[in-house]
């Protein structure tokens, strides 16, 4: 069985077992090796569940992949104004070490997602919950609906990464559960194949028909 991709496989496990349930001249030889119609119906559901699973893990992933876009997109958009805000904010505030240090002006901001989200959402909460902060921001055009309302862009960066982070997890799992059903039907369709083999071996047109090709 030369297939590389999982789809392959699928593929070849589909029309085996299905051409062995349905050619009455592979069905008959197969079913003195064991392999009669109720064993082939328990090699087609492993393929049943198999894909179905399979194609569960594709929309997973396809939900995680849109989770981590969006979550980008809302980070972008979020800092754009919280650095807007970082900037102006050193100037209204210079000088006053304790509103700095409160709002945490000094310094690079944060790479990292987590690190990121502790700075700004420290900034406007700081920044919103002391009224001489917001006084000398407010001269800036820092008034507080502006600082609320890009206070909604940060929390909404957390909870998009909240949401991303459960994708990544779903992905996962379907992952682990595809993977587990797929180890299970490689198992029987090993077996299978080599009893066909055997059973077939004087009849090489059956053996294509199920899509196995002996090596010449």
């Amino acid at each position: 069985m030369k297939t590389q991709t999982i789809e392959a496989k699928l593929l070849f496990a589909q029309n085996a077992i299905q051409n062995a349930q349905n050619i009455e001249a592979v069905s008959t030889v197969l079913a003195d090796y064991g392999y009669d119609q109720a064993a082939l119906q328990a090699g087609m559901d492993l393929y049943t569940t198999t894909d179905e699973l399979h194609q569960r893990q594709k929309q997973e992933y396809g939900e995680q992949f849109a989770a981590t876009d969006a979550l980008n997109l809302a980070r972008v958009t979020a800092n754009k104004a919280y650095i807007r805000h970082v900037k102006l904010a050193r100037v209204a505030l210079k000088g006053d070490r304790g509103a700095e240090e409160s709002l945490q002006l000094s310094g690079n901001r944060k790479q990292s997602l987590s690190g990121w989200l502790q700075q700004a959402k420290t900034f406007y909460t700081n920044a919103l919950g002391s009224a001489a902060i917001q006084a000398k921001l407010s001269t800036l055009t820092m008034t507080p609906e502006a600082l609320a309302a890009a206070q909604t862009l940060v929390l909404d960066v957390e909870s998009k990464l909240s949401e991303q982070l459960k994708e990544k997890g779903e992905a996962q799992v379907a992952t682990e559960a595809r993977d587990n059903a797929f180890d299970d039907l490689q198992a029987w369709m090993s077996s299978f194949v080599e009893v066909a083999r055997i059973a077939l071996e004087d009849e090489p047109q059956l053996l294509e028909v199920l899509g196995i090709v002996e090596p010449s």
